[in-house]
C-alpha cells in the first residue's frame, strides 16, 4: 500500500491499517479469520504481454503473502489504448494473469478496463489470514537478522530493455525472478516464526527496510557484500540504464541511510525500484537455523545481509 497519514479510524477490527506503510489491510472477521486486502498496478517491465499479466498478478500477489496471508479472490484492472494496443494483445495480458492466478490457487471474480495512452495492468487481491499468524513489517526486534529473497536488478534491468541495451541473458533472469511467487518463501518465514516481513517493490530494498526501521523504532547495519545482484547489473549502471525512481528513492531517504565510502555506482541497486521483489524478513538469532533450513527445503533463495539495532533508526552500509 503506498504510504498515506493515518486517518482517526475506530473501528476495532481493523488489524492493521495504513500507519506502518504495510504491504496490505488487515480487517478481523471472525476469531478465527481476517481479510488481508491489497492493490497494486504496474505499467509493462516487459514486452511480451503474457510475461507481463503474469509479473503483475505475481507481484500483487506478494502483498498478501507478505502479511503471511493466502489470496482467495481477485479484481482486475486494465487501462490501454485500443489503437495503440490490439485487443488480442491485451487479452495474453489477462491471460498471463490467470495463469499465475491459477498456480496461486486465486480466483478472478471480475475486473474494469478503461482507455488510457500507457499501458496499466494490476490486480486488488482479497486473502485471509488467522490473526494470530499475522506478520507485519513493524516487529522487527534489536538483534534480529535480516534475509532477502531475491537479488536486485529488475528496475535496471526494465530501464535497459525501454533503452534497447538490455543483455538477452539479464533479461531472462530478471524476467524469471519476476515471475517467480513468493508463497514458498512467506511460508518458510511464518513457519520459522519471523518477526516482521515485507516484499521489496517501488521504494527499493533500502527503501522498504527504512519503513521496517521506522515501524521498530529501530536501525539497520547491511553488509554490503552479502545483498545479491542479477548479472550484468553494474555494466547497465555504467551504460546510465538507471531507473528514475532510483533517483527519487536516493533523495526520499537523504539523511537516513550511511552510505560509508561507498561509491554511488555500487549503491544504486539497492535503491532500484523492483517489480516483484523479494522479501525481506527479520527473525531472532535463535531461529536463524530454523529458518534457512525450512527455505532450503522449499529451494527458495536466501541471503543473510544484516541485522536490525537498536543504536537508531538510520541504516548504515558496511563493506
Amino acid at each position: 500500500m503506498a504510504p498515506i497519514q493515518e486517518r482517526a479510524v475506530s473501528d476495532p477490527r481493523l488489524l492493521v491499517g495504513t500507519r506502518t506503510s504495510d504491504d496490505a489491510g488487515v480487517y478481523l472477521l471472525t476469531e478465527d479469520t481476517a481479510l488481508v486486502q491489497t492493490v497494486d498496478i504496474i505499467t509493462p517491465v516487459v514486452d511480451d504481454p503474457c510475461d507481463f499479466g503474469f509479473i503483475a498478478a505475481v507481484n500483487a500477489l506478494s502483498d498478501i503473502y507478505a502479511m503471511g496471508g493466502r489470496p482467495l479472490t481477485a479484481l482486475s484492472f486494465l487501462a490501454f489504448e485500443p489503437c495503440d494496443l490490439p485487443n488480442e494483445k491485451a487479452s495474453e495480458i489477462l491471460t498471463g494473469a490467470l495463469a499465475a492466478l491459477g498456480e496461486a490457487g486465486c480466483t478472478l471474480v471480475g475486473g474494469h478496463t478503461l482507455e488510457d495512452p500507457e499501458i496499466k495492468f494490476g490486480l486488488a487481491v482479497t486473502g485471509t489470514v488467522h490473526p494470530d499468524r499475522i506478520v507485519t513489517n513493524a516487529g522487527a526486534r534489536d538483534g534480529d537478522l535480516i534475509y532477502l529473497t531475491k537479488p536486485l536488478g529488475t528496475g535496471i534491468a526494465s530501464t535497459a530493455l525501454k533503452g534497447e541495451m538490455v543483455p538477452d541473458a539479464l533479461l531472462t533472469e530478471a524476467t524469471l525472478w519476476m515471475k517467480t511467487f513468493n508463497s514458498e518463501a512467506a511460508q518458510a518465514a511464518v513457519e520459522a516464526g519471523a518477526t516482521a516481513m515485507t516484499d521489496v517493490t517501488g521504494f527499493g530494498l533500502l527503501g522498504h527496510l527504512a519503513e521496517m526501521c521506522r515501524g521498530a523504532a529501530l536501525g539497520a547495519e547491511l553488509d554490503h557484500s552479502s545483498i545479491p545482484l542479477m548479472g550484468n547489473i553494474p555494466e547497465m549502471i555504467n551504460s546510465g540504464m538507471v531507473p528514475a525512481g532510483a533517483y527519487d528513492n536516493i533523495k526520499f531517504l537523504d539523511g537516513m541511510v550511511y552510505r560509508g565510502d561507498h561509491p554511488d555506482d555500487l549503491l544504486i541497486p539497492l535503491y532500484d525500484p523492483q517489480t516483484s521483489g523479494g522479501l525481506l524478513i527479520s527473525v531472532e538469532p535463535g531461529r536463524v537455523e530454523s529458518l534457512e533450513k525450512i527455505l532450503d527445503s522449499r529451494n527458495v533463495f536466501f541471503s543473510r545481509i544484516g541485522k536490525f539495532t537498536g543504536k537508531s533508526k538510520s541504516i548504515n552500509i558496511l563493506s
